[in-house]
């Protein structure tokens, strides 16, 4: 059971759903439930996830709910402990095939003049095990929707085998042996039904293998070094927060945490899709699931269980699979009236052919056509199976996608925005000039700018405090330190007041460049962001020192942005650097000046962001996952850039795993490719009712080919979905 603190929610696994009707079945039953809120299935997945009010019995009455709506209620993981063989869940097949063989080969012979007609008890003995033992489950989960008042593929498929297996035997015993029967109709129609719910319990294993592989790199064992020092092996569930961890060559990192003796290669593609290993050195975050290399090391556990760095990715990629996407809606909306239409279509059909003079058993027999081929059971599966495969190649490649509606919009995005520092640039600035104002000692206003600057994660800091310490500068604990968003940070070293500031903080505190100035204007104008030093003095405020700091574009970015730009797509970098500095790291990456939105305050960004989605944009906002947080949640889609620990951003719909900017693009080239997926199936769901029924109450379409069509268009769809399992980032 998974709960968070406001709106607690559960998974369940539900057995016994065919189509799109079963799952709206189940959603109508679960939302009844008092405290429910909302509830999603998924035909899939054979799961639903269900939103409530905090209750303690809210697990239990859904389950009863369930069994109630005439489903199996079951464990959401109890798919992981199945039978994952290839042939698995064959045997039913196989025993309706043997019994349906000998009643379809007289068919075969009529075809070459051959009359090898079976008895008619015999008939009957093959036929009725078939329908009353091997279609037994099509008569329970039909008996199920009369009572609710609704429809399913089983009731179709119930009141179509059984009118062709109770004509069958009505002739017998009314026409004598040598009038032709339908038993042969009747069991392979419920043969060919087994048959393609097999194929597609086989194909949605294959769409949920992401899940499953992401679970199997879940080590057993961990080694932790007792209080003793000695080294114990213990299961990974009860490992703990500050355990120290002994990883061997060759093994699955346990947990997530800091290595601290040691140093090695790790594997990290199973969470960024980069095939090659990282060199990890003391200190060095190391991730639960990737795989030490040739080094004995010693970490220390920071993370354990559903805090870890792995959960959280199952959690994205099932919160995505589990989602239902907004084109999902049209189907729900059909399939609540399809099958009382499909019924009613088969009355007229039947009442049709009478009217028009045909014998009663050549009309029922083009009615249970038009009742097989209409079971809806591929449009269940059009979208959850397209979006099963989609995020699940995506997350296999480093690109989580939180959410099937951030999938779907993404192939419409035409604005991609960049922020700059972390995401289009190395995040690493250096300080690359330190001036300090005439009759001003370099060496104090450097470590008194160290000081203010050490308790600050800011990269701009951490260049500062880096360049004193490469000097052998003592760097002070200061006092009273305050950061002013967007602006700068103030603080008291030795008793003195300094401040860190922007140049738009220093104008607005009117404070002048002196003699520094074209130093400043000749920084910013190739490209450097200019910060100064300022003191607290009886007069006011006096400049102490000027700053340069230089960043360095991201391998690859200016080619991605090209890519992107090739794509037709528009592209903007929103930068809080001046219009100067911003410009000239903007001509670096190959951007024009008019694609830049620079002197953007932290908190301005979504405003940016609404303003281009105002201009009638589709926007997706890419950004470090920090301090980028409310422009990624108003954009179209957020894009949020991990780098491990940050890969639980919310307010990103899309997480790339790795800080490559050529996973933007391929972001929204799965995206774009899954859509289609969805689509196609949806289109080819439709196409064979379309096509299908008015065939079959023409009387083109015996039920035998109806019901062969019928399974052949839900292992279509699957099939068609698998096909996204191909692809890769390089669009292959």
């Amino acid at each position: 059971m998974n709960t968070s603190a406001t709106a607690p929610t559960v998974d369940l696994g539900v057995g016994g759903m065919t189509c799109a009707s079963c799952v709206a079945r189940v959603e109508r039953a679960l939302k009844k439930v008092p405290g429910v809120t909302d509830a999603t299935v998924n035909l899939a997945t054979e799961s639903a996830r269900v939103t409530y009010a905090p209750s303690d019995e809210m697990e239990a009455r859904l389950r009863r709910a369930v069994r109630d709506a005439g489903y199996e209620p079951r464990v959401a993981d109890e798919a992981e402990a199945e039978d994952l063989s290839p042939w698995a869940g064959f045997l039913p097949v196989g025993v309706g095939l043997a019994l349906s063989l000998p009643l379809v080969i007289p068919m075969i012979g009529d075809l070459a003049g051959q009359h090898w007609m079976l008895p008619a008890w015999l008939q009957f003995v093959l036929a009725t095990p078939v329908q009353f033992i091997l279609g037994a489950r099509f008569y329970k989960a039909g008996w199920h929707a009369l009572k609710a008042g609704t429809g399913n593929m089983d009731l179709l498929v119930a009141i179509g085998t059984s009118a062709g297996w109770g004509l069958s035997v009505w002739l017998w015993l009314t026409s004598g042996a040598g009038h032709h029967l339908y038993f042969e109709a009747s069991a392979v129609v419920v043969t060919l039904v087994l048959l393609g719910k097999w194929l597609e319990a086989r194909a949605k294993r294959q769409t949920t293998a992401a899940i499953r592989a992401l679970h199997a790199l879940r080590p057993d064992i961990a080694h932790v070094i007792t209080r003793s020092g000695e080294e114990a092996d213990i299961p990974v569930a009860e490992v703990l927060a500050g355990d120290k961890l002994v990883v061997r060559p060759g093994e699955r990192i346990p947990a997530d945490g800091d290595l601290e003796s040691g140093h090695t290669q790790v594997d990290e593609s199973m969470l960024t899709g980069e095939p090659l290993p990282v060199a990890k050195a003391e200190g060095a975050r190391l991730t639960g699931g990737t795989i030490n290399g040739d080094g004995r090391v010693v970490m220390s556990v920071s993370a354990v269980g559903s805090e870890t760095v792995l959960a959280q990715i199952i959690r994205l990629v099932e919160d995505a699979q589990a989602a239902k996407a907004p084109i999902q809606r049209l189907v729900d909306q059909v399939s609540a009236v399809f099958v009382p239409v499909v019924l009613g279509i088969a009355l007229v059909t039947l009442l049709g052919w009478l009217w028009a003079g045909l014998p009663m058993e050549t009309a029922l027999i083009r009615a249970v056509a038009v009742l097989v081929i209409a079971c809806p059971c591929a449009l269940g599966l059009a979208t959850p199976a397209a979006i099963m495969a989609g995020t699940g190649v995506a997350a296999k490649n480093g690109i989580l996608i939180k959410d099937a509606q951030a999938l779907e919009l993404a192939h419409k995005v035409d604005l991609v925005a960049f922020d700059k520092t972390g995401t289009l640039t190395m995040g690493r600035p250096r300080l690359v000039a330190f001036s300090p104002a005439p009759g001003v000692d370099g060496a104090a206003a450097l470590a008194a700018a160290a000081s203010v600057q050490s308790g600050s994660e800011h990269p701009l800091a951490r260049a500062v405090v880096a360049r004193a310490q490469e000097q052998g500068l003592a760097v002070a604990q200061p006092e009273g330190v305050r950061a002013v968003q967007g602006r700068g940070t103030e603080g008291e070293v030795g008793g003195a007041s300094y401040l860190i500031a922007s140049l738009r903080w220093m104008e607005e505190l009117g404070v002048g460049l002196g003699g520094l100035q074209d130093e400043a204007r000749r920084h910013a104008s190739e490209g450097a962001t200019v910060s100064v030093l300022l003191q607290r003095v009886t007069e006011g405020l006096a400049l102490r020192a000027l700053m340069a700091f230089a960043d360095e574009p991201k391998p690859g970015a200016r080619e991605a942005l090209a890519a992107l730009r090739a794509r037709g797509l528009r592209l903007a970098m929103i930068s809080g650097d001046n219009r100067d500095a911003a410009t000239a790291m903007a001509r670096r990456l190959g951007l024009e000046p008019g694609e830049v939105l620079a002197d953007v305050l932290p908190g301005d960004k979504a405003a940016k962001v609404a303003e281009l989605k105002a201009a009638g944009h589709v926007v997706a906002m890419v950004g470090d996952g920090v301090n980028d947080a409310p422009a990624l949640a108003a954009a179209d889609v957020g894009m949020a850039m991990a780098t491990g620990t940050d890969v639980a951003m919310h307010a990103a719909g899309v997480t790339l795993m790795r800080g490559d900017v050529g996973l933007v693009g391929a972001a929204l080239d799965i995206s774009h490719r899954t859509v289609r997926k969805i689509r196609q199936n949806l289109f080819w769901a439709f196409a064979y009712n379309v096509a299908g029924i008015p065939l079959a109450a023409l009387g083109y379409l015996n039920p035998v080919v109806a019901g062969a069509a019928m399974a052949l268009s839900s292992v279509s769809v699957m099939a068609n979905a698998l096909l996204l399992k191909r692809w890769g980032p390089g669009g292959r």
